[in-house]
């Protein structure tokens, strides 16, 4: 063959590429992605408080048994309960029986990413399903995605009706409810808040941010003993996370090439949890800034002055003094 030919082949076969390459990544794309607008980092007292490793003192518990410990919660005899990586629906678990409440919605559609859930007094049941879109193990294309496909349920276990309170949430997580049960609160991890929605009272169904422009993107929530709320914080803000939330052609790009949307995704690499008064103002705040012992933490759990931590990067619970 010619030097003329071969070159022209070449050419051929490096456009054939590019044109393939082209097409796997915006044509047949698993995403189809809106632009998000995130505010400044904020100046909140998260910021203002200094930067410590607290969670680099933790005790392991259970290290070598477990698989991503993602929610942790302690009953009153100091019991510690976990759920590890799985994605269903609404299930009820006792000691002999595993029973699920709720698979799918007043529509029929499935519940295919339930996160979080938290009993009032009552009985009833709320809880969250982060989204109606992707499922567990593709929780990344969501945040890609940046649309809000979150939802805030109520499962009523008289009727046995589920019912929508919330949604077009971004990436609803944790839920939990205030002490004296007059609200609840909503982590949406996508828009780096928590929402409080009014459950009696004259304001009741009615919604307002109870904390705003966090240093990452809320977790899980629960109610600490003193009325205030532990909130584990991951997906952090990063110049170049936030580059791609401005950039169409980026997003596609780490939809396509997973292990690179891990490389630039600093929530592996850190870990915090903070600790919110329930007028909204952040209190505490411990960390393990290079994640050294504790990274990707998803959940804090306070029970006898003790932390119980989760995360999805760990093969232990953690328990902070």
């Amino acid at each position: 063959m010619s030097p003329k030919l071969c070159v022209s082949a070449c050419s051929g076969f490096v456009v054939a590429c590019l044109l393939a390459f082209t097409l796997q990544i915006f044509f047949f794309s698993p995403i189809s992605p809106d632009l998000l607008e995130l505010p400044p980092p904020s100046s909140s007292d998260s910021h203002l408080l200094p930067t410590n490793t607290h969670l680099q003192r933790v005790i392991k518990l259970g290290e070598g048994h477990l698989k991503d410990p993602e929610d942790v919660w302690v009953d009153r005899n100091g019991v510690v309960y976990t759920a590890t990586r799985d994605g269903w629906g609404l299930l009820k678990v006792s000691e002999d029986d595993v029973t699920i409440l709720a698979l799918h919605h007043v529509n029929g559609s499935k519940i295919s990413f339930t996160d979080d859930v938290i009993e009032a007094s009552d009985g009833s049941l709320y809880f969250s399903v982060a989204s109606t879109k992707f499922g567990f193990d593709s929780w990344y294309l969501d945040m890609l995605e940046a649309k809000p496909h979150g939802q805030l349920l109520k499962y009523d276990p008289s009727s046995n009706e589920t019912s929508i309170l919330l949604d077009h949430l971004g990436f609803a997580n944790g839920v939990a409810l205030s002490r004296d049960e007059h609200y609840l609160v909503v982590c949406e991890t996508l828009k780096f808040r928590c929402l409080k929605y009014w459950l009696k009272g004259e304001t009741k169904g009615e919604t307002e941010i109870f904390v705003q422009n966090l240093p990452g993107g809320p977790d899980n929530i629960n109610l600490a003993p003193d009325g205030s709320f532990w909130v584990a914080i991951l997906e952090f803000r990063s110049n170049v996370m936030d580059f791609v939330h401005t950039s169409k052609a980026s997003k596609h790009l780490l939809a396509a090439f997973p292990k690179l949307f891990n490389l630039i995704n600093p929530v592996t690499r850190k870990g915090m949890v903070i600790n919110v008064a329930a007028d909204g103002n952040i209190i505490r705040k411990f960390q393990d800034p290079n994640g050294k012992v504790m990274s990707f933490v998803t959940s804090a759990f306070e029970f006898e002055d003790h932390l119980y931590l989760g995360s999805l990067n760990s093969s232990f619970m953690e328990n902070c003094h």
